[in-house]
């Protein structure tokens, strides 16, 4: 039996395993980089064992390192959770040889599933419906998606919808494949825009029993990585369900597969589908399937690995559950990481464990935790499970929008609003469904952003003044005569820039633009406004320059501006600084070139993700700061472009 379990991960999937060992009884044992020295994860265990370094490919990609932890803690089980060296054969292997229980499949299925190419001609052999490889790409092919042929997590893939620009997209994708997985092998394959992603949850044991436990859609996703998943995958006819569920369960089968996995297809809208992948770990989203079975998958892995038979059919699925991922970004600049310090992490509804019905929330931060650019921009997985998927969907867009997160950007106010798209709720769902709804759920109209803003701006101004205040009697900026009003600056998370002006007279407040508004009361954390009679509560918390202000139906992020602007701080608009702090991998330019508007000039390395810096305008490109390998901080000059003036 199990008595000491060491999970070679981090963040939220080495908290989820650590809770089911304390729930059987098994002494456990984390692994960490130095900058996750305080890290939840690491002072949750019962033991930790640092791996010298910062980088990934010091660290949690060093099965060594991890295998000489194992055996130094007195570890007898290893647990490689999801990423990193989940899927790495010669990892299981090794941790086997030292005489540890891997608590996965057998090496040889994780091999014969490591390369999606040679798994396509095997589940094709196993009569399993697979997307063809595209060899030599002509016009009637398009579109195409290059994928890496060893990884996923939307890492060394690129949509090409023209020739031209297959060679470039090649290269790109060759590049960062070989950076995240050690092979530089892609394959090109129809790109079915349009498509679901579904895919069935997997549970084998060594006794020849195979569970498909059940399905889940994984359509909303950005940068081929998913953001929203639900079980079970919603308007499946019976037959396709039933058909899915067979196939996942042959592709087991044909690599003798044991321990939690899942079979990933695309689902074409004719009902048809095509086997994409089998991942042979637990997935980031295997919460909804917990919810919706009551299932501790966890705990099924370790039964299973100690050599338990499975019953012969796995409990019913019941209800509904819909995950979302949060993730340290800015939606509205093209999902750009943020990083700094989580000031205020709270989801003020109660939540139930895991295996409970509710809400649940696993997550790998908590305030004072800092996200830097080493590791994924994932912050937490919110659960919620109801009777229905409408329910579902309510009470976890209710949760989100009523969550305190203060500190790097996020993706929250984008996962709200999806949630509460009319096509989401009528499972009009599909993987390009954040591009083609994009205008209202990134809000792009102007108008509806700064009116969103508006009542927030005015909180905040309004606590600024009552911080200032120090104790006066009478309110900052009253006057017995009329005067100037008081005036604030701020900056949306959109870089939208407004005034806020406002005095104090005889009848109280004049906010200016903002008729029939009062102010009720005013602390430095709490304003309380009304409007026409109708009452609302910001919270207001300040963070430097930065404001996050909490209302009623959500949270919105503000710059407070000098009033005055510096001259000095004015920025040549063709200069290109860093959106991020990361490590240039590559650039496509060089001093002198001619180059065009949106053309990219080189991409940064930030959150295992690479991101594109393009050109702002049509000009010459007169200085290139950037090199590869160069590590760079937010806002650093990058490289300058000549706009051309027409003459």
């Amino acid at each position: 039996m199990i008595t000491n379990l060491l999970v070679a991960n981090r963040g939220e999937i080495a908290r989820r395993v650590f809770r089911t060992c304390r729930s059987l009884g098994i002494a456990t044992t984390a692994v960490h980089s130095d900058p996750d020295a305080g890290a939840p994860h690491t002072r949750e265990a019962d033991a930790a064992v640092r791996l010298p370094g910062a980088a990934p490919a010091d660290t949690y990609l060093r099965g060594d390192l991890i295998v000489k932890a194992a055996l130094a803690a007195g570890a007898d089980a290893v647990h490689p959770g999801y990423g990193f060296l989940s899927e790495d054969a010669e990892f299981a292997r090794a941790v086997i040889d030292a005489g540890l229980v891997w608590i996965g499949p057998p090496p040889e299925a994780i091999a014969a599933m490591g390369s999606k190419t040679a798994a396509k001609r095997l589940m094709a052999g196993a009569g399993v419906p697979v997307l063809d490889a595209v060899a030599e790409p002509v016009e009637a092919d398009l579109p195409l998606l290059v994928k890496a042929a060893a990884g996923g997590g939307g890492r060394g893939m690129r949509v090409v919808r023209r020739l031209d620009e297959l060679a470039d997209q090649l290269f790109a994708a060759r590049a960062e494949a070989a950076k995240s997985f050690g092979s530089d092998e892609v394959f090109c394959e129809p790109y079915l825009p349009t498509a679901r992603h579904v895919e069935v949850q997997l549970m084998a044991d060594a006794h020849g029993t195979v569970w498909a436990v059940g399905d889940r859609d994984c359509s909303l996703q950005r940068r081929h990585q998913k953001v929203v998943e639900e079980a079970p995958a919603p308007g499946l006819a019976d037959e396709v369900r039933t058909a899915l569920h067979r196939a996942a369960a042959d592709a087991a089968r044909a690599i003798g597969y044991t321990g939690a996995g899942t079979a990933e297809f695309l689902l074409a809208a004719d009902g048809r589908f095509f086997f994409l992948e089998m991942n042979t770990r637990l997935q980031v989203e295997h919460p909804v399937t917990e919810a919706v079975t009551g299932l501790d998958l966890v705990a099924l892995q370790l039964a299973v690995a100690e050599g338990e038979k499975l019953p012969e059919h796995p409990p019913a699925s019941v209800g509904c559950a819909i995950e979302a991922r949060l993730y340290a970004e800015d939606p509205a600049r093209d999902w750009q990481p943020s990083t700094g310090t989580v000031r205020r992490f709270e989801l003020p509804l109660p939540y139930e464990e895991f295996g409970g019905r509710g809400l649940r929330l696993d997550s790998g931060v908590e305030p004072g935790s800092e996200i830097t650019v080493h590791y994924d921009a994932m912050l937490a997985k919110l659960v919620a499970w109801a009777p229905t998927r409408a329910a579902a969907a309510r009470r976890l867009a209710d949760a989100l929008s009523r969550a305190r997160i203060h500190g790097p950007d996020t993706n929250r106010e984008l996962l709200v609003r999806a949630l509460r798209h009319p096509a989401f709720l009528a499972g009009d769902v599909h993987t390009a469904f954040l591009t083609e709804h994009a205008a209202d759920l990134h809000l792009a109209d102007r108008n509806a952003k700064e009116a969103e803003d508006r009542l927030p701006a005015l909180a905040a101004a309004l606590a600024d003044a009552a911080e200032r205040r120090s104790g006066r009697a009478l309110p900052s900026g009253w006057r017995n005569l009329p005067s100037q009003p008081q005036t604030k600056r701020y900056a949306a998370a959109d870089g939208t820039e407004f005034e806020v002006r406002y005095r104090f007279g005889r009848a109280g407040l004049d906010a200016v633009g903002h008729p029939g508004t009062e102010l009720v009361s005013a602390t430095p954390a709490r304003v309380v406004l009304a409007t026409d009679g109708l009452r609302r509560g910001y919270d207001v918390a300040r963070y430097g320059d930065r404001v996050h202000v909490d209302g009623p139906t959500g949270g919105t992020v503000l710059t407070a501006l000098d009033r005055f602007p510096d001259p000095a701080d004015h920025t040549d608009p063709g200069a290109l600084l860093a959106p991020m702090p990361g490590t240039v991998v590559r650039t496509a330019a060089a001093v002198g070139d001619a180059v065009k508007a949106g053309q990219p000039l080189l991409w940064l390395e930030a959150m295992k993700m690479e991101h594109r810096v393009a050109a702002p305008a049509d000009g010459v490109l007169t200085e290139l700061r950037a090199t590869p390998g160069l590590q760079v901080e937010l806002g650093a000059l990058l490289a300058v472009v000549q706009p051309h003036h027409p003459s």
